[in-house]
């Protein structure tokens, strides 16, 4: 199960959880000419190996486990998903 960065993320793009995840599966990165005109940073749900060390990294707590992401959040793990998609 994969993990989401949700709406707190937005306006921030704090990179932490880029700098600890193991497998590179959130990006934007700060290198990536996406990153200025993204509004978010997004987990793939396919590579995201489950290890949460992302969690605890991010300073506005945006990431949540696919089964733990509130409701008012749910949009977000379908928007993390077709980021990938493009």
């Amino acid at each position: 199960m994969a993990y989401v960065i949700t709406e707190p993320c937005i306006g921030t793009k704090d990179t932490a959880c880029v700098d600890v995840c193991p497998v590179d599966c959130i990006h934007p990165r700060k290198d990536e000419p996406e990153f200025e005109a993204s509004a978010i940073l997004n987990i793939h749900p396919d590579e995201c190996i489950d290890c949460g060390a992302c969690v605890p990294a991010c300073p506005v707590e945006a990431i949540y486990a696919m089964d733990e992401v509130p409701e008012k959040w749910q949009g977000f793990i379908d928007q993390n998903a077709a980021y990938y998609r493009k």
